[in-house]
């Protein structure tokens, strides 16, 4: 059995002693109650169990905490010990007089504990104050509703799915959006608006009215501040369905895209978003009906126009739909929608944008800042900085099936050419690198700083300059993780050796036994480009932005 050190137990026996008896347990809960008290995954997995401390004479909670069900008895001391010197209540720090529980071992072992502290430890059958808490948690669990009406449940589950395979953001940018005109429930139009171009989240915003959307727009391209991004979210008025994976992911790996995941493994979320009630992830029958009538009409729109909606210009388009809703009573609804493009709405969102990046269009020593993508380095590639000895670069300058050249003879000083390397499969490298081609090859590679607001997170950009005038993200690299600085500084002090030329080997074998570590035979591209720097990038600091 543990014990307390001597300094902890003279630190509470200085604590005040007042007559009061506290109760004090540990439960199992369901996932439901767990769930109104903490957001814990990992512990709601396990089946997590609820310990409480309770002032008996003052009718209060005085501790709370969460535990697997494998936590020892000492857990339940650390909560005592909380409860206290630092109650979760406005209550001041005091040792009770009497400590009753409804379990022998865990009097028996806080007996053991607590011997020191002049606390009688008692067990009664019977914990009336922590029995009526633990009744109205599970009345509350009870009473709280499920995040989709039953009876819609399964079939607006069957139209999330049929979106995620027609997979609208491939075709649809977010600035397109289509109007939905239903006439039901309260709701005279809905204003769909697509994500997943930044292939971070995918989904369907359905708005309930056009000024909303337009105002979350024009706030996103104003404000700067977290802060003011966080309230723009928070003040749309909209309807959602957004996609995640159903399986546990790593929220550091930012390399997994769930369009690469099979359909099995994506999970919708559905939810409402409004001023004043924030963000709610629970759709109440006449929202589901809504929704379900929606997806549908613009599953059917969408299917029906998919080439014309891909074309260069963004059409003008409009169908009739008879929608069927399933009744209470088995009977059908047929409900009339109108679902239609808004191409003066798309080009107005779309000069929003433009007259941000145009500001300072009159100042002509400003430059057009080119946009940033990300659709050229396959997800789930390999990346690494490193150098390749000089006697290998004259062997893959040989071998490789597509060499660019460097406009001069590099100075072969250092211990070799500084290089990107990029390895993913042999079909995407080849991709990858017809895709370079056709670009007119690689001027530059570069590194740019970024910042996620979200989580206070600072990002070095590794970014490929092609000879069009595109600039193109190849990784993001923790700017506190060492062994991105170590990297760093030796990619910077070969660069300097070569007089900034660098160079640029995409491998294949992504799945075989080279990954990680291509052989001369998996590198099939070397580019010998300039190293630029931040400032002849021109684009500036990064941010990380909401994408609704």
């Amino acid at each position: 059995m543990a014990a307390l050190n001597r300094t902890t137990l003279r630190r509470l026996q200085n604590l005040p002693q007042i007559p009061s008896v506290w109760e004090g347990d540990r439960r199992p809960l369901s996932n439901a109650d767990s769930h109104m008290m903490l957001d814990d995954d990992d512990v709601l997995e396990a089946g997590g169990e609820c310990i409480l401390w309770v002032d008996g004479s003052e009718g209060v909670v005085r501790a709370m905490d969460m535990v697997g069900p494998d936590a020892g008895p000492e857990a339940l001391v650390r909560a005592l010990l909380r409860a206290m010197e630092h109650p979760q209540s406005p209550a001041p720090a005091v040792r009770p007089q009497k400590i009753v529980v409804k379990n022998r071992e865990i009097q028996f072992y806080l007996r053991g504990v607590l011997q020191d502290l002049g606390i009688s430890i008692d067990y009664v059958p019977e914990l009336p104050l922590i029995d009526e808490i633990f009744r109205g948690m599970e009345e509350v669990a009870i009473n709280r509703p499920p995040e989709l009406p039953p009876q819609y449940a399964e079939v607006l589950m069957e139209k999330a799915a049929q979106i995620w395979q027609d997979a609208p953001w491939r075709t649809l940018r977010e600035h397109q959006i289509i109007s939905i005109e239903i006439n039901q429930w309260d709701v005279a139009s809905l204003y769909v608006s697509v994500l997943g171009q930044g292939r971070m989240d995918y989904g369907v915003l359905l708005y309930r009215s056009l000024e909303s959307l337009k105002r979350f727009r024009e706030r996103v391209v104003n404000d700067e501040s977290f802060e003011d991004l966080e309230q723009a979210f928070l003040g749309q008025d909209c309807l959602f369905v957004t996609f995640e994976s159903a399986a546990d992911i790593d929220e550091d790996d930012d390399e997994i895209d769930l369009a690469d995941l099979p359909p099995s493994e994506i999970e919708p979320n559905f939810g409402n978003l409004h001023p004043l009630e924030g963000l709610r992830s629970i759709l109440y029958e006449e929202e589901a009906l809504t929704m379900l009538v929606a997806l549908e009409a613009f599953h059917r729109f969408f299917r029906n126009g998919r080439r014309k909606l891909g074309s260069d210009t963004f059409p003008t388009l409009s169908s009739r739909y008879r929608i069927p809703v399933p009744q209470p009573d088995g009977e059908i609804q047929q409900v009339s929608v109108k679902v239609s493009t808004m191409p003066d709405v798309s080009d107005e969102l779309l000069q929003m944008l433009g007259d941000d990046d145009d500001d300072d269009d009159d100042d002509d020593d400003e430059f057009d800042k080119p946009l940033l993508r990300d659709d050229l380095v396959p997800q789930n590639s390999f990346l690494s900085l490193g150098a390749v000895p000089w006697e290998t670069v004259d062997f893959l300058r040989q071998s490789v099936q597509f060499h660019q050249g460097a406009e001069i003879d590099i100075n072969t000083a250092g211990d070799g050419l500084p290089v990107v390397m990029i390895q993913t499969s042999h079909p995407k490298a080849k991709t990858m690198i017809q895709d370079l081609k056709e670009a007119g090859g690689v001027k530059g590679i570069g590194f740019n700083p970024g910042e996620n607001p979200f989580q206070d997170e600072q990002y070095d950009l590794g970014i490929l300059q092609t000879k069009n005038g595109e600039l193109y993200l190849f990784g993001e690299f923790n700017e506190d993780d060492p062994v991105h600085q170590e990297a760093r500084k030796k990619w910077d002090r070969r660069c300097k050796l070569t007089n900034g030329w660098c160079g640029l080997i995409i491998a294949k074998g992504l799945m075989g036994a080279s990954r990680g570590q291509p052989q001369f035979k998996d590198m099939i591209a070397l580019l010998e480009v300039r190293w630029v720097s931040a400032k002849e990038l021109g684009i500036g600091p990064l941010q990380l932005m909401p994408m609704f």
